[in-house]
């Protein structure tokens, strides 16, 4: 039975582009999907854009492409991006560029546009789609003027054309992160729309690809001390058949661990309903997926089940929402949670007397309570130093830097042994996060795919 291989490239925007050069040179794939996107992430790059109109691509692209186009080119490799971002069509005359200082002429890239919605949300409206926010029900008008990018999560479909078009490098912006690894599997197996089994077998393989090398034991909570050479670690390779059945591995020689433990634990990430994860190409049930270890660092994987498609689409919104401001320092033993509680209170009362306006004051105790908030245990022994983190949220700039002025004078009249306060931190603009659904017709009927051919 024919199979094909595809490898995990990257698994976030700043991700090293190690393991996916040496995916390309003996990992035996024949597509490389590279995954940067996350709703953060459209925040960073849209203040990229912001600063200049040219950029909102992934930055890292160039240098990705540097490294794997030499390598790709040589074995017959196709690379799949989301690294467009805000920008595909910037990120796409970047990829021309670098491909010409490679000297690769002949080279057909291809992008994908229409994510961006931005300029369609009035005309939604008055189509009567409400796009009320999809967790709370919020009304958009609450934040309408205050919009700053409005993107569509796409299917896979825009990218499988763009392949049966002959594309070696396909960019998208806001794609489904599945949908990356799902195209090459529609594309060589002419897999139908309506395939729903078939489709959710590969829904299920691009999302243990999707995060790298969180599949090949990376950020894994099980005996991750037994994982050897993480510095090595290598990105996880699907082979996948026509029927949809794969099998998870890695390339040979590299470090990491592709076991039943590390793919379960990558399976339910990010699935908050396991009988109906909705993805743009198929609704997902993962409750019958079957991990078989097969041999060392190879698990196959069969099971998964599909239904219908949404007649939605997700779309991530971005908003103006104020201005952060922060400051942190520590305290060292003995009591140092005591101090740093102390200087909390000081610096809070310290802000309303001095008519600093926040909207949100939030304080972290770093080594405490940073990650795990008021569920964190108290210490069972005395820490040898604490961090305070504290951040208020503004309408304004200026309100925003008035806290740094509150916290040096803690150095010589606020509790003893302060240390390591970082400076003045410059307030940040802050970007909020609004999710709504769209009917996928209205989106899709905009989509487009555009092949250009490098030339010298």
């Amino acid at each position: 039975m024919k199979t094909i291989r595809i490898g995990a490239g990257q698994g976030f925007y700043g991700d090293s582009a190690a393991p996916a050069v040496e995916t390309a040179k003996r990992g035996g794939i024949h597509y490389l999907c590279m995954d940067s996107l996350a709703e953060l992430t459209l925040a960073i790059l849209q203040k990229d854009r912001q600063r200049d109109p040219a950029k909102g691509f992934a930055a890292d692209l160039a240098s990705q492409l540097r490294a794997l186009l030499p390598v790709a080119r040589a074995n017959g490799i196709r690379i799949i991006t989301n690294a467009g971002g805000m920008n595909p069509a910037g990120a796409l005359r970047e990829a021309e560029r670098v491909a010409k200082e490679l000297g690769l002429q002949g080279l057909k890239l291809a992008v994908v546009t229409g994510d961006d919605v931005r300029e369609e949300l009035d005309a939604y409206r008055e189509q009567g789609v409400p796009l009320d926010h999809l967790e709370d029900g919020r009304d958009i008008a609450d934040i309408r003027d205050r919009i700053v990018f409005a993107n569509a999560y796409l299917g896979a479909k825009p990218i499988a054309d763009a392949l049966r078009q002959g594309a070696d490098v396909v960019i998208t912006g806001r794609a489904a992160d599945s949908a990356l690894f799902l195209a090459p599997y529609i594309h060589e197996f002419g897999i139908g729309p309506k395939d729903w089994h078939r489709l959710a077998q590969g829904v299920l393989m691009g999302h243990l690809l999707e995060c790298s090398g969180q599949a090949s034991g990376g950020n894994f909570s099980g005996d991750w001390q037994a994982v050897e050479a993480l510095e090595d670690i290598g990105f996880p390779i699907a082979e996948i058949a026509e029927d949809g059945t794969f099998v998870l591995t890695k390339p040979e020689g590299t470090g990491g661990l592709v076991s039943v433990d590390t793919v379960k634990e990558q399976l339910l990430y990010e699935i908050h309903d396991p009988f109906a994860y909705a993805t743009p190409d198929v609704v997902l049930n993962v409750s019958e997926v079957a991990l078989e270890d097969i041999g060392p660092n190879r698990v196959r994987v069969t099971g998964a089940r599909g239904t219908k498609r949404p007649e939605t689409l997700k779309v991530v919104m971005g908003y103006a929402d104020g201005w952060l401001g922060q400051a942190i320092w520590g305290y060292s033993w003995p009591d140092a949670p005591a101090k740093a509680r102390a200087a909390d209170r000081i610096v809070r009362k310290q802000i309303e007397r001095s008519g600093l306006r926040a909207d949100e004051i939030r304080t972290d105790f770093l080594g405490l309570d940073s990650l795990h908030g008021p569920l964190a245990p108290p210490p069972a022994e005395e820490p040898n130093e604490v961090y305070v983190r504290l951040a208020v949220r503004t309408k304004s700039r200026d309100e925003a830097a008035k806290l740094g002025r509150l916290v040096p004078p803690l150095m010589l009249s606020g509790p003893p042994a302060m240390g390591a306060f970082l400076g003045m931190m410059k307030p940040r603009e802050l970007l909020g996060m609004w999710s709504c659904l769209v009917p996928r017709e209205l989106i899709e009927s905009k989509v487009r795919v555009t092949v250009t051919e490098v030339r010298p």
